[in-house]
């Protein structure tokens, strides 16, 4: 928490502001909503503040912040799991052969398959936590106080 704490702007708002907020008229086709923080303050349509946020550069920053992780990471989790699969059927005299006691090259590679899983989400809730979380919050408040404005 400290280093959160280090890296919080003054005055910085970390609460979500759509925390509580219920999803009941998400999906409303004049996003004209009345859940808590969804829907319009002063007439102005959810949905035109939602366009205008997604054609912002923040937004375009965040999508871009995501896309770089989760692209090569898929990619190469996609690759390692083919070769597993490609190996065990292709080269069984290669994955029968032993590494220590027991276990051979194919439960080895097995094992790491679960082992890659958890590495792959602890890094994506990390790249999240560290490059876009906070940006993803700002544009919620941003879009909570133009709905509130009603500008």
């Amino acid at each position: 928490m400290e280093k959160q704490e280090e890296r919080d702007a003054p005055g910085a708002r970390l609460d979500d502001p759509w925390y509580d907020a219920l999803a009941s008229d998400w999906g409303d086709p004049e996003g004209m909503g009345t859940g808590a923080g969804v829907g319009t303050a002063a007439g102005l349509p959810a949905a035109d503040i939602y366009r205008e946020v997604q054609r912002s550069a923040a937004f375009r920053e965040v999508r871009g912040r995501y896309r770089r992780f989760v692209v090569p990471a898929t990619l190469a989790f996609l690759l390692w799991y083919v070769a597993y699969v490609v190996a065990a059927t292709a080269a069984p005299g290669l994955m029968a052969r032993p590494v220590v006691g027991a276990v051979n090259v194919a439960l080895a590679a097995g094992l790491g398959q679960f082992l890659s899983t958890f590495l792959l989400t602890w890094a994506y809730t990390r790249h999240a936590r560290l490059y876009r979380d906070r940006a993803a919050l700002e544009l919620r408040w941003a879009v909570l106080d133009r709905q509130r404005s009603g500008r």
